[in-house]
């Protein structure tokens, strides 16, 4: 078994656990480097009141990686705070929450996801075309932002 096919333990948890607010704080951190400190979310930062979920993955009982979702109008669901530690990555927790994510906006009927990444971060975007995911133009809060890639995915239902 190889690195990329370990299966991750992945945990629904509230927004504000421990282990989410950890990672999160060491993604803004990333991207906060990656665009020489300045801040560059545009719009309302995803929080506890607007989480639709939160996960987290774990491996070997070590926080990994998280992602969540938020419900946008219209029926779609805005993937948010993707993040995997530099020691995990390359391991397959990405995709594991990615793939999470996608089953449970599904189970919400929801069938299409996109989400907004930064222009910098080349291996987010590789990472979201590998799995499906097609550049549409930027929505929302991301329409006027000089900094953001935006993606959508329609969601098949397993068969």
């Amino acid at each position: 078994m190889t690195a990329s096919e370990i299966e991750h333990e992945i945990k629904s948890v509230a927004y504000d656990h421990a282990d989410s607010t950890m990672l999160r704080a060491a993604q803004r951190a990333e991207i906060a480097a990656a665009y020489g400190g300045e801040e560059t979310e545009p719009g309302e930062p995803l929080s506890a009141a607007d989480a639709a979920l939160f996960l987290v993955a774990y491996d070997d009982g070590i926080p990994a990686g998280c992602g969540g979702l938020r419900i946008l109008e219209g029926g779609d669901a805005e993937v948010k705070r993707m993040y995997v530690t530099p020691s995990r990555r390359g391991t397959g927790v990405a995709p594991d929450v990615l793939h999470a994510l996608e089953a449970a906006a599904l189970e919400l009927g929801i069938a299409r996801l996109v989400l907004e990444t930064g222009d910098r971060l080349k291996a987010a975007i590789r990472f979201y075309e590998r799995e499906g995911y097609s550049r549409i133009p930027n929505f929302g809060a991301y329409v006027d932002a000089p900094f953001s890639f935006c993606y959508a995915k329609t969601l098949l239902p397993a068969s």
